[in-house]
């Protein structure tokens, strides 16, 4: 894997000296917004800055976009900027959720022109079970960084071009919510049960162990080996974040991707308030 898209603890903790490393720890809980924010207080690796996927790594909710709609390119640069992350910064990303959130910070770095940016392969817990120091209360003030946001459209996918295309699209759509959701057999968050016409399966959670830690290259090509290879894959999950880990194992396979950021939530939503041009509901 390469360094710069998947670092380990002990090479992170040789790099807490390095005046250009900013590290965002990207805990949460969507049945609770704040217990990340409370993990972090509780204990977090030196010098990280939090980083809250309601507040700072999505926009405020609106009628369609999704669940965790993208920041607009001001927001999150006022973020980034505040985290102290300059053009030249290399920034570390972790969370302890499997990746569930430190990919969204990952892709949205990326996105905004940030290319510089690696993930805590085994994220807090490997961090700790390395037994590695630990800082507890608020994060340590920073200089403010001069990171310019400059979105990349080109590596998105909306409801309106999808919708257009699903006859014959030019990708793969890839979903990566679980199995049960995909099929339409449990619905326990949006207002329909089951997933974009044309869609396959690849739960976002089958590119890491149970440890949290990723899988080897060999077994990530082996995981999207059942896809051609010229397949451009279109990705999406419930709301644009579990996505991520897809679009990130993907990235380390040298496989280019797309996000579908709204996700089956926006799709959801433009069924229930169908906009004029897309007045007939699609087959589910």
């Amino acid at each position: 894997m390469s360094e710069q898209s998947v670092i380990d603890a002990r090479q992170l903790a040789a790099l807490l000296t390095d005046t250009k490393l900013v590290i965002l720890d990207c805990r949460y809980d969507l049945a609770d917004k704040e217990a990340g924010a409370r993990a972090f207080a509780e204990g977090h690796i030196p010098g990280a800055r939090y980083a809250s996927l309601h507040q700072d790594l999505s926009a405020p909710l609106g009628r369609y976009g999704g669940r965790h709609p993208l920041p607009e390119a001001e927001q999150f640069q006022q973020f980034a900027r505040a985290a102290g992350i300059d053009t030249d910064s290399r920034v570390i990303v972790y969370d302890d959720q499997r990746l569930a959130f430190a990919a969204r910070a990952w892709w949205l770095l990326r996105y905004f022109g940030h290319e510089r940016v690696s993930i805590l392969d085994g994220g807090f817990s490997a961090w700790q079970n390395a037994g590695l120091p630990i800082a507890k209360g608020p994060a340590d003030p920073v200089s403010p960084g001069d990171f310019s946001a400059t979105p990349s459209p080109e590596r998105l996918l909306d409801h309106t071009t999808i919708y257009r295309q699903l006859d014959n699209p030019p990708w793969q759509l890839v979903d990566a919510r679980d199995a049960a959701r995909f099929a339409g057999t449990s619905e326990p968050i949006d207002p329909i049960a089951g997933h974009i016409p044309t869609a396959i399966n690849k739960p976002w959670i089958g590119v890491t162990r149970e440890d949290g830690s990723l899988k080897s290259v060999g077994e990530l090509r082996a995981h999207w080996g059942d896809l051609p290879a010229d397949d451009l894959l279109a990705n999406y999950c419930g709301s644009g974040v579990t996505a991520c880990v897809n679009l990130f194992s993907l990235h380390l396979i040298g496989r280019d991707a797309l996000l579908y950021p709204g996700s089956w939530s926006d799709w959801c939503a433009h069924i229930v308030y169908p906009e004029t041009e897309t007045a007939e509901k699609p087959a589910m």
